[in-house]
């Protein structure tokens, strides 16, 4: 009897721990928007899905009161002194989206604003996920298919970027892996990108709390730990009032995994090229690519960037396998073929494996893992397998966001280094969340569907 009852009490205890990893002081309701799933011929559904935030932007406390696990950019060590027991202990809690957070949501429409002051603070930016169910995210099978979306990047200035993208995630937030994540995609956890990510609190259903320490003075609230997620990230619109790319990050294995320093790479690694990941990617800047008066604010762009634009990308495989990406958009009823490259030696207006061999040769690059992790056919596995849609609004600690819209490293002079017309100067996060507290990007109309699906002047 004596053991039988210890057993029970253990079974118990780790049961409780388990479940109690997602908290409710805050209910947790989510915004949701529509969205068109389209056919062949063009005939769109409508489709009603909720709103996520990432667990990274969560309050994170003890299960059974009110103290905080992580304050600034510190665990509590009494609390979390490992990820195991920092998990059993601590909780992410429910959002009030549009109070703490500055994410409204309306019909097809949703809103996210950089800065929001709150009864606890002040919150910065904010990363998003389309659900489809409560405990699922939305995947998406984009090979041989057709996304569009609107997006108002209006009041996006220099040095902030409003994005949408793609991420390789598992579909329940990696509950169903880690037993200890209890939170799951209800939560928004599971986040994982070709930077194999360190600043996240929670990885493989514990905390990140070895090695962890502030990441820069100027985000006191961000930390990066010595684990990190990695996976396939497909970004179809990095952008702000300046500038826009996209770019597809392959991966040796695209699926979500973890890595620990010093064999991430990325942003938060000295390596940048020593991870799993296509850290650079293959990207399509049109003012890179020599077009410097494609996009930008005013009626003298091909594309202004103060009205709303909508974005069609498509995705076309060949034999099964992802042949190119290819870029169209829709302004003021005029259907706008993306910008041609006017690089010497690497011409085209769409990503295949051509272009981005061309690119980095004319660009002088030292690193070509886009080829390393199997180019176009390897991007074209993590399409086929299913991704999730991530929204957000972000500023850049590590390069003040100069790689998208700025000269990038920021003396070089050689080809590629000019990606937009910004200045260098006073665009760090504390400057920009100073000047531009009211920036806010718009995403609405998302369709999805086969190619040609989701405007008929796609065919």
């Amino acid at each position: 009897m004596k053991t039988n009852f210890g057993i029970l009490l253990a079974a118990l205890a780790a049961t409780r721990a388990a479940a109690q990893q997602a908290c409710s002081v805050t209910p947790e309701n989510n915004p949701s928007i529509t969205w068109s799933q389209c056919s062949e011929g063009g005939t769109c559904s409508q489709v009603t899905s909720g709103l996520v935030i990432d667990s990274n932007w969560r309050w994170t406390h003890t299960v059974e009161g009110y103290d905080n696990c992580y304050t600034g950019a510190e665990w509590d060590d009494s609390l979390c002194p490992d990820g195991e027991t920092c998990a059993a202990n601590c909780c992410v809690d429910g959002a009030d989206y549009e109070a703490t957070y500055g994410i409204t949501a309306s019909g097809d429409s949703v809103s996210i604003r950089l800065v929001t002051e709150n009864e606890s603070g002040t919150n910065v930016g904010a990363r998003i996920y389309l659900m489809e169910s409560e405990s699922k995210y939305q995947m998406f099978n984009l090979l041989d298919s057709e996304f569009s979306f609107t997006v108002d990047s209006s009041q996006v200035p220099c040095g902030l970027n409003g994005a949408l993208y793609f991420i390789s995630m598992d579909a329940d937030g990696g509950s169903s892996k880690f037993p200890t994540n209890a939170a799951g995609a209800k939560y928004g956890t599971g986040y994982c990108d070709a930077q194999c990510a360190r600043d996240l609190k929670w990885i493989d259903g514990i905390a990140n709390v070895e090695g962890w320490e502030g990441w820069s003075p100027e985000t006191p609230d961000v930390g990066i730990g010595n684990m990190g997620a990695c996976c396939a990230e497909m970004d179809l619109w990095e952008a702000n009032n300046a500038a826009t790319a996209y770019t597809p990050h392959p991966c040796s294995n695209n699926a979500y995994h973890s890595c620990t320093d010093p064999n991430c790479g990325g942003t938060f690694s000295d390596d940048r090229y020593g991870g799993s990941c296509d850290a650079d990617g293959c990207d399509f800047n049109p003012y890179r690519q020599g077009n410097t008066e494609y996009y930008g604010e005013g009626s003298g762009f091909t594309i202004d960037s103060s009205q709303p634009i909508t974005v069609v990308t498509q995705f076309h495989a060949s034999g099964g396998s992802l042949s190119e990406i290819s870029r169209y958009y829709i302004q003021g009823g005029e259907v706008i073929q993306n910008s041609e490259s006017t690089v010497e030696g690497n011409p085209g207006s769409t990503l295949d494996d051509e272009f981005c061999a061309s690119q980095k040769t004319a660009f002088e690059e030292d690193h070509n893992q886009f080829v390393d992790f199997g180019g176009m056919a390897g991007m074209g596995e993590a399409l086929a397998n299913g991704m999730v849609l991530a929204l957000s609004i972000w500023s850049d600690a590590y390069a003040n966001m100069l790689w998208l819209d700025s000269t990038y490293p920021i003396d070089d002079t050689g080809p590629g280094a000019v990606r937009g017309p910004c200045s260098p100067d006073n665009r760090s996060p504390t400057e920009l969340v100073a000047a531009h507290p009211g920036a806010t990007v718009v995403f609405s109309d998302i369709r999805f569907g086969p190619i040609g699906s989701t405007y008929a002047q796609g065919e």
